[in-house]
Order: structure tokens, then sequence, then C-alpha cells
């Protein structure tokens, strides 16, 4: 089971959303609706939280390091844009 964050969808100008968790499958299809008030509501995305240990168990090899970024890789493969 996760916990989804939602909040729900203001109807008035000036009207600030109130968020709440859910516990929710995640097979479960999105609320649309406050399970409360009844309220028009939305699924929050956020970033999330996962624990990552600086090293491995004892023992383990240690991790090099990633190579760096160079022109020719993915994220330099996008339009140029030319220089002024």
């Amino acid at each position: 089971m996760a916990t989804y964050l939602y909040e729900t969808i203001p109807q008035r100008t000036g009207e600030a959303p109130q968020r709440f968790e859910v516990v929710q499958s995640m097979k479960d299809a999105a609320l649309t609706k406050h399970p409360d008030t009844g309220e028009p509501v939305r699924r929050v995305i956020s970033g999330g939280f996962g624990y990552m240990e600086k090293a491995g168990p004892k023992g383990a090899p240690a991790l090099t390091a990633a190579a760096p970024c160079m022109p020719g890789c993915a994220c330099h493969s996008g339009p140029r844009v030319p220089a002024p």
C-alpha cells in the first residue's frame, strides 16, 4: 500500500487548496472527490523519498565514479542554438 498526497481543487477565487493523504493500493485509480466532503480533488505529484546509503555493505567492492558528461552524449545531442 502506498500513501498518496491529494489536494482539493478550489472552486472560488482566492480559496486555498487543502492537502491530505490517502493510503491506497497502487492498482487503485486516483481519487477525483474528497472521501469525506465530496469536493473535487487532484493527486499531487511530489519528489518522493528514497533511502540511499553512502557506502555498500562491508566487504563490497568500492563503486567507481560515473563517466563525466561529454559532447556527443545524450544530454548534448539536442538542437543546437547558434552563437550570437
